[in-house]
């Protein structure tokens, strides 16, 4: 099955023949919203090229010998998954402490970052291992990076169809802000979809925004639980730990006059999302 996921992201998952592409939001400036448009109406989408289904760490190193500045930036993510949910990193050769989801870290472009999700429930005692490929960044104004992470979300499907065996990819990506859709998205609204049956979730990703990053989820685990190896771990690539950045509250408006306000008050984003294969 593949599913790209839309920020608004695509995600990939090939098992069933299925291709499904899920939408997520970035959260950016429209000022930076606006620099990123004219930049993308300068030169195509290359993304084309590439198969979501080739190796893992291939796409995002193919991005570093482009060039610009995304060598030693750590990117930061925010890994969601179902309530209850705990994710684990990779460090030193071992899966560091579950914690509950979501989880932010700052992930380095081309290095493959294996997880480890548990405490899924309705299968409580089971674990999946999922990786996560960052292959572009975002750029935020200075000192703002917290604020804008990519978000990297595990769904209660993607979960199950990776218990039963089935391989799921999902692309992340930005959406064009030239070509968005003016909606308001909101929580209880899907933010992703499927692709076809052979279809390219990277290209179709691309066909809507900049790729981000690529998430993989199938029924590999490794030999042994407690010592997974440094192979199984992708060597443990560093990462960094922050903080997610709480917006101030801010008063409410007097009701006469509270929609105006609160359109003021909202952040621009660009709306995200992602395609599943």
């Amino acid at each position: 099955m593949t599913m790209v996921l839309q920020l608004r992201l695509p995600a990939v998952a090939a098992a069933t023949g299925r291709a499904r592409v899920a939408r997520t939001l970035a959260k950016v400036l429209a000022v930076w919203l606006g620099a990123t448009s004219s930049l993308s109406a300068q030169a195509p989408n290359a993304h084309y090229r590439h198969q979501g289904l080739a190796p893992p760490g291939a796409i995002g190193s193919a991005q570093l010998r482009r060039g610009g500045p995304l060598p030693g930036y750590f990117q930061p993510v925010e890994i969601r998954a179902p309530k209850g949910t705990r994710v684990s990193l990779a460090v030193n050769g071992a899966f560091d402490e579950p914690q509950p989801a979501p989880r932010n870290a700052g992930l380095l472009i081309a290095p493959v970052y294996r997880l480890k999700v548990a405490n899924i429930p309705g299968y409580e005692g089971q674990e999946v291992f999922p990786t996560i490929e960052v292959i572009d960044r975002l750029y935020p104004p200075v000192g703002e990076h917290r604020r804008f992470p990519i978000p990297i979300e595990l769904t209660q499907e993607d979960l199950q169809l990776a218990l039963e065996g089935k391989f799921v990819t999902r692309v992340i990506y930005l959406e064009d802000a030239g070509t968005a859709l003016p909606i308001l998205d909101k929580p209880d609204r899907p933010n992703w979809y499927d692709t076809g049956p052979g279809e390219n979730p990277l290209l179709e990703a691309d066909r809507w925004g900049r790729p981000l990053a690529i998430l993989r989820l199938g029924g590999r685990v490794p030999e042994d639980l407690e010592r997974p190896g440094m192979r199984f771990l992708n060597g443990c690539p560093p990462f960094s730990i922050f903080q997610p950045c709480v917006a101030e509250s801010v008063p409410a408006p007097a009701e006469a006059d509270a929609e105006p306000q609160r359109a003021a008050m909202r952040p621009q984003r660009a709306a995200g999302g992602s395609v599943r294969r």
